[in-house]
């Protein structure tokens, strides 16, 4: 599997103590292109004067990094939110867990032919992710923005089957999260991850609709289970929940990329159940 990933850095093994003994502390980190690969870049340079080396692998896709976790390849991940882990773990019987929030990347509705929401014409063509997690978000997002209304019964991440209402008759169609900005040219309207904004070099304030700083949808450090207090995964944890980081988001993204651990107090007092924003 390996072979198809792309490799940022060399392995390498540093030893350094920590309590009893010496501990080989080096960790192969999983991300995707964008601002999760361009943090933990960050986070290498300091891991390493702290003794910790990070071996940071990139990935293209949402699949291949919780399997190449789940199949030890990696020891850790960093890409997803926990509507979409939970996903995975159902569907592929993996055990992964999280052991830290890192990011909100707050979806948004792109378009190159509409100035504001209110002008999505009659049968426009809608591109929204194709996994059930984002593309659930998106219907939230759309219902959010008035153009479409889900059934009062609808779960957390709803399908296009949930759909009470569509008044536009839009037409929905679904794409390979990574590959939906380059749908703008065929759709009035797509809803994007800002990683995936962020990578198309689409700017993130020409959104005509965007998720707050109450998403739901914090991004997460994943692990296998059992793995969770590793002293090795301990330190990336922190290291990541260190004002540095926050400091180099602010810098970076200018506020398209929010620091979740530190909204986390917001976050778990939104309203329970379907929200994305």
């Amino acid at each position: 599997m390996l072979k198809k990933l792309k490799y940022v850095g060399a392995v390498a093994l540093v030893s350094f103590g920590l309590g009893q003994g010496a501990l080989a502390a080096a960790l192969k980190v999983g991300v995707t292109a964008g601002p999760h690969a361009q943090i933990m870049a960050h986070l290498k340079e300091r891991a390493a004067s702290q003794g910790l080396t990070l071996d940071v692998i990139e990935f293209d896709d949402f699949v291949l990094p919780n399997t190449a976790l789940f199949e030890k390849e990696l020891d850790v991940n960093s890409y997803q939110h926990e509507p979409y882990l939970t996903e995975q773990n159902q569907a592929r019987g993996m055990d992964l867990v999280s052991v830290g929030k890192t990011i909100i990347l707050p979806l948004g509705l792109y378009s190159k032919t509409l100035k504001k929401i209110e002008d999505v014409p009659y049968g426009a063509k809608i591109a929204i992710p194709s996994d059930v997690s984002n593309g659930g978000r998106a219907l939230r997002l759309l219902e959010k923005a008035g153009v479409l209304t889900l059934k009062k019964d609808a779960p957390m991440s709803p399908s296009v089957l949930d759909i009470a209402q569509n008044p536009k008759h839009v037409k929905l169609v679904e794409v390979d999260a990574p590959h939906v900005p380059r749908a703008l040219d065929d759709v009035d309207l797509a809803a994007i991850n800002t990683d995936w904004v962020l990578v198309s070099g689409i700017d993130p304030k020409s959104a005509l609709a965007r998720e707050g700083e109450d998403s739901l949808y914090a991004n997460l450090l994943v692990v296998r289970k059992g793995d969770e207090k590793r002293p090795e995964i301990v330190k990336l944890v922190s290291l990541y929940h260190a004002p540095e980081t926050a400091a180099f988001l602010e810098k970076t993204f200018h506020g398209a990329v929010i620091p979740a651990w530190q909204t986390v107090k917001a976050t778990e007092k939104a309203p329970c159940g379907p929200s994305g924003s």
